[in-house]
């Protein structure tokens, strides 16, 4: 995935694998912000009970409010 691109966000590194998916450090292209971009893995997503489980979690940090917080959003 490193060096691919996924939606405006370029992938720079692997950051972590886990049991819904991958964390990977992205670039979003301007202002050149560095992110958080969490990928569900195909399983992950075709369950609907587990993606409702990343959905809340989605809104959960979505409520978080901090200079250090990366806004969430939902890929269109």
């Amino acid at each position: 995935m490193v060096g691919n691109t996924i939606g405006h966000y370029r992938i720079v590194e692997a950051l972590g694998k886990g049991g819904m998916g991958e964390v990977y450090a992205a670039e979003y292209p301007w202002p050149g912000r560095r992110v958080a971009l969490k990928v569900l893995s195909g399983d992950v997503s075709m369950d609907a009970d587990r993606r409702e489980r990343f959905e809340r979690e989605s809104r959960a940090v979505a409520a978080l409010n901090h200079p250090n917080i990366v806004l969430v959003s939902e890929r269109q």
